[in-house]
């Protein structure tokens, strides 16, 4: 039986691998459907070397999976929750910049 402090553990260990912006873009585009090293570095303007990298991390963690077909290997998000969890956060982040704009523009 897993105990609430290995869950917490857990979380806080996605949050980690979550916490990079770069990341984030990455889960963002694979929410489109499944893409390549390639054409990741192509549509986030990044270096393949460093999608490649952050790639290794999410796929470690178990965020997200790849499927080889042939010589190329497609990435796609491993957990639909997953996608589901980052598009809550951004909706809670959008809110509390309008919120604290329409603060700002009141004073």
């Amino acid at each position: 039986m897993v105990e609430d402090k290995d869950i917490f553990e857990l979380h806080a260990d996605i949050c980690k691998t979550l916490a990079n912006p770069l990341r984030l873009r990455i889960l963002s585009e694979l929410q489109q459907g499944e893409c390549t090293v390639n054409s990741l570095s192509n549509n986030l303007k990044v270096r393949q070397a460093n999608v490649s990298q952050h790639l290794s991390v999410l796929r470690h963690r178990g965020v997200v999976s790849i499927r080889k077909d042939g010589s190329n290997v497609y990435y796609k998000i491993s957990n639909p929750k997953i996608t589901k969890a980052c598009n809550l956060m951004r909706e809670v982040l959008i809110e509390y910049i309008q919120d604290n704009s329409k603060i700002i523009s009141n004073h």
